[in-house]
């Protein structure tokens, strides 16, 4: 087996938060290439997250945050499947970076499956006219406009929007790294922000 530095052990751990063997073992089957073990890491993230998809979160916690100039606030309730992950320090982490981000990106939604029927219809309507008076070809239309509902996606919903501490990923990728991190559950359930009104 071939012997990898711990060095190169801990700093894919910070880089993917995933568990001491588990970097250890992609960086042998890599023969210490850090961007292939990521891959690898990746991978297993969202297995793992598939497979605990459907359990039962009964706990969690209610993180907060309130911007240093005092004129934008937030509230992310935040669920897990046990009392003792509530504790957990990266679970505790990564509540409060969510309500840092809301606080930064002003989501609307957490998912697009939550955005209702009548904004989605208006938003596809106003891009497929964009589309036409661009001249674009009909036949090719519709695919114009998934492309940029995607990109709306990535601006009003939580889950779609590049994470604010590492853009290279969304706050969904990051939320599969720390369920195959702490090994439950987790699920962003709401969230509200304030924002301080003139007059």
């Amino acid at each position: 087996m071939m012997e990898v530095s711990l060095d190169k052990v801990r700093r894919l751990r910070g880089e993917t938060l995933a568990g001491i063997l588990d970097c250890k073992k992609a960086l042998v089957e890599t023969k210490g290439n850090l961007e292939e073990a990521k891959r690898i890491l990746r991978r297993k993230g969202i297995e793992i997250a598939r497979r605990k998809s459907g359990e039962k979160t009964a706990q969690g916690i209610i993180a907060s945050y309130i911007h240093h100039n005092g004129r934008v606030g937030t509230l992310v309730e935040i669920h897990c499947q046990s009392d003792f992950v509530t504790k957990n320090s990266e679970f505790q982490e990564f509540a409060k970076s969510v309500a840092m981000h809301i606080a930064a990106f002003d989501p609307q939604w957490i998912s697009a499956e939550e955005i209702p029927a009548k904004v989605l219809e208006e938003e596809k309507a106003i891009l497929k006219v964009q589309a036409e008076k661009e001249g674009k070809p009909s036949k090719i239309i519709e695919k114009i406009v998934g492309g940029r509902m995607k990109k709306f996606y990535s601006e009003v919903c939580l889950l779609e929007q590049p994470f604010f501490k590492d853009e290279k990923k969304t706050v969904r990728q990051h939320l599969e790294e720390v369920i195959a991190k702490i090994g439950e559950n987790v699920k962003i359930h709401r969230f509200v922000r304030y924002q301080l009104r003139e007059g």
